[in-house]
C-alpha cells in the first residue's frame, strides 16, 4: 500500500531512481520514523531526510540526533534544520509555517522534487472532527490532502498502529513529543476523546468519506471557475464586480473569494468572514474584507478601500 500510494503520488516509481529526489520529514516520532524505515526498505537510493529542531524544547536537539544516527546507520543522508529566529506568536501555527519554509529551502538546496511527511489515517479522522466541531464548510471538510504542491502524504491509508508496528518489526524506539499529550491544544482533545469513542469512527472508513467529500469541492471549483468569465469582471477603474443572481449559495461563496482574489491575492478569507459578507452584500450593504471595499446590490462591486483619516 505504501509503495503504490509514493508511485501514484510522484507519477513514477522510485525504486528505479539512483539518486534522491524525495526528501522525508522525520521528528524522530514513530509516524515519520515508520515513513522513514518504510521508504529507506522500499526505495532507498531516492530518499534523503531532514529532522527540524524549532528550539522550542530542551530535548528536540537529542531527538534531531537521534534521527540522525538512526540514519547514517541505514546510509540515509540527513540534514538537521533550525530557524534563524525564535519562534513566537502562535506557536503551533508559526511552528508549521517555519518547519514547511526550512523542509523547501532544504529540498531545493538538493534538487529535491517531494517532500514526503507522515500524516496518515488517525490524523485524517481527528482533522475531520475538529473542523466539524469549528462549523468548517465543505473545503475544510476535505481535510488533509493526498498532495499539496510537492508535499506529499502517502501515510494517509495507514493507521496509527499500524506505523507502530513498523517501528517495533525493526526494532526502533520512537521518541515521544510531550506536546501530543498537552489538553490545551484542540487536537490532544480529540485524541483523548476517541480512545473511548465506539469503533463506529473507523479511519480507513472516514478517509472515504474526506475522499467523497473532496471530490465534492473539487467539483464545486470546477463549476466556479467556469463560471468566472461570465459572473466576475474588472471594469476599466480597476474595481471587481460580481453578479451573483440565480446561483446557489456555494457557488456564490467561492466566486466571491475568487473576485476578492482579483484585487488582493494574498487574501484567504473563510468561515465567519465569509458567511457575514455573504449576508451583507445579500442585503445591499458594505463591508470592508482586509483592504477591500465590498458593496451589494444587484453586481457586487469590490474595490481597494479609501484611505482611512488620520485621527489628530
Amino acid at each position: 500500500m505504501f509503495a503504490d500510494a509514493l508511485c501514484r503520488l510522484t507519477g513514477r516509481n522510485p525504486a528505479v531512481l539512483d539518486f534522491p529526489q524525495i526528501g522525508l520529514a522525520v521528528s524522530g516520532g514513530p509516524d515519520s520514523l515508520a515513513l522513514l524505515l518504510m521508504a529507506h526498505a522500499a526505495f532507498p537510493k531516492a530518499i534523503m531526510a531532514a529532522t527540524v529542531d524549532h528550539g522550542l524544547r530542551p530535548e528536540a536537539a537529542e531527538e534531531a540526533a537521534y534521527v540522525a544516527q538512526i540514519c547514517a546507520e541505514r546510509g540515509i543522508a540527513h540534514t538537521i534544520l533550525k530557524p534563524d529566529a525564535p519562534i513566537t506568536g502562535n506557536i503551533q501555527s508559526a511552528a508549521r509555517d517555519v518547519r514547511y519554509r526550512l523542509l523547501g529551502d532544504w529540498a531545493d538546496a538538493h534538487g529535491l522534487r517531494w517532500i514526503a511527511t507522515a500524516h496518515h489515517a488517525d490524523d485524517q479522522l481527528e482533522t475531520l472532527l475538529m473542523r466539524i466541531a469549528r462549523g468548517s464548510g465543505i473545503a475544510g471538510l476535505s481535510a488533509i490532502r493526498e498532495s499539496n504542491g510537492r508535499i506529499i502524504r502517502p501515510l494517509l491509508g495507514l493507521t496509527k498502529a499500524e506505523l507502530l508496528a513498523v517501528c517495533d518489526a525493526h526494532h526502533v524506539v520512537p521518541c515521544e513529543d510531550p506536546s501530543n499529550a498537552n489538553q490545551e491544544f484542540d487536537r490532544v482533545q480529540i485524541r483523548q476523546w476517541l480512545k473511548s469513542a465506539p469503533d463506529l469512527l473507523d479511519a480507513p472508513r472516514i478517509a472515504r468519506t474526506v475522499s467523497a467529500l473532496r471530490e465534492a469541492h473539487d467539483a464545486l471549483e470546477w463549476m466556479a471557475a467556469k463560471l468566472e468569465p461570465e459572473r466576475v469582471a474588472v471594469s476599466e477603474s480597476r474595481a471587481t464586480t460580481l453578479d451573483p443572481s440565480g446561483l446557489p449559495p456555494e457557488i456564490v461563496r467561492r466566486l466571491l473569494i475568487r473576485a476578492l482574489q482579483s484585487q488582493d491575492a494574498s487574501i484567504a478569507p473563510r468561515g465567519d468572514t465569509i458567511d457575514r459578507a455573504l449576508e451583507t452584500l445579500r442585503s445591499g450593504g458594505k463591508l470592508t474584507i482586509g483592504e477591500l471595499l465590498c458593496t451589494g446590490g444587484t453586481l457586487w462591486r469590490i474595490e481597494p478601500a479609501p484611505p482611512r483619516k488620520q485621527n489628530h
